[in-house]
């Protein structure tokens, strides 16, 4: 059983999941218009993983007697300046859901909800991969800065394709 403000917070994350999904979509159609196929790609399939997520939230609330509750979702911006503007503001973006994660887990300790603690433990597990994947095209954006090595890095980007999980 969820308590009132465990669901409330719990609503919250999957709205939250959902406005990722849609700033990594509105980043594929800015790659995609700048004629960066493979960073388009690779941020759409982003865009699933973070469907899958909030799916995940949806689901679990539904499940553990919840009721779950879809909000007003803001909209994101359409533009960076560059590719490294980009996934710097995703990487900021990934680190701020990683705080939101942990706060649920906190909420999941501070009242006694050992399934809501369960259940976030492969969230707090997928968010060191978010952030390491995330940060680390940003290291190689740096290096390679806005030569040709940008188009090596587009067409490896490229190869990225959504698998949801087989144990989730």
């Amino acid at each position: 059983m969820l308590s009132e403000k465990m669901q409330d917070a719990l609503n919250d994350q999957m709205n939250w999941e959902i406005y990722s999904a849609h700033i990594y979509l509105s980043m594929a159609s800015h790659f995609a218009g700048a004629g960066l196929a493979g960073f388009s790609s690779w941020m759409y399939a982003q865009y699933q993983e973070e469907m899958f997520h909030a799916m995940r939230f949806f689901n679990y609330i539904n499940e553990a007697g919840g009721h779950a509750r879809l909000g007003a979702i803001e909209a994101p911006p359409y533009a960076w300046e560059s590719p490294l503007a980009a996934f710097e503001h995703a990487l900021e973006h990934e680190q701020g859901v990683t705080a939101r994660i942990n706060a649920l887990a906190d909420l999941a300790m501070d009242e006694r909800n050992h399934a809501v603690g369960i259940f976030l433990q492969w969230f707090i597990s997928e968010q060191v991969e978010e952030e390491d994947s995330v940060g680390d095209i940003v290291g190689k954006l740096k290096m390679v800065g806005d030569g040709g090595g940008l188009f090596m890095l587009d067409r490896d980007l490229g190869t990225r394709i959504f698998t949801p999980p087989t144990n989730a």
